[in-house]
């Protein structure tokens, strides 16, 4: 029996973090699947200079991650709860910053397991650090 991996972000400008989470979804399953913030999400979340790289260009990057099986994009929390009913995964990987939250669309997950958030690695201090550096 195949089973099925869902995770799910922005993956704006990929940083070891980002495949780091990927690996470890991947050796929990067979296939996974991504779902990406839309443009338009990601604005409102992180703000008017966000995303650095826009949705196709991110969901292309990940696609062609070999731990990476399919992308699908969603645009609000309803899309996302649909995208995760429909791809109905035995796993469901979330940060660890999400512990103790309720985590959208989890219900159709068979389990639910948390990534350690590694600090070191965050789109936003990459972005941060390439400003200070003029």
């Amino acid at each position: 029996m195949t089973k099925k991996v869902f995770v799910n972000g922005t993956f704006d400008i990929l940083h070891s973090g980002h495949l780091q989470l990927l690996e470890y979804a991947k050796s929990m399953g067979d296939v996974v699947v991504v779902g990406i913030d839309s443009d338009e999400r990601v604005r409102e979340k992180k703000g008017p200079s966000r995303p650095i790289n826009n949705a196709e260009d991110r969901a292309y990057m990940l696609q062609s991650l070999k731990t990476v099986d399919h992308v699908v994009l969603f645009g609000s929390d309803e899309e996302l709860e649909k995208c995760i009913a429909v791809t109905a995964p035995d796993i469901m990987v979330v940060g660890s910053d999400w512990e103790g939250k309720s985590v959208i669309g989890s219900m159709y997950a068979t389990e639910l397991h948390f990534f350690p958030r590694l600090e070191d690695y965050a789109t936003s201090k990459t972005i941060q650090s390439i400003i200070d550096r003029g």
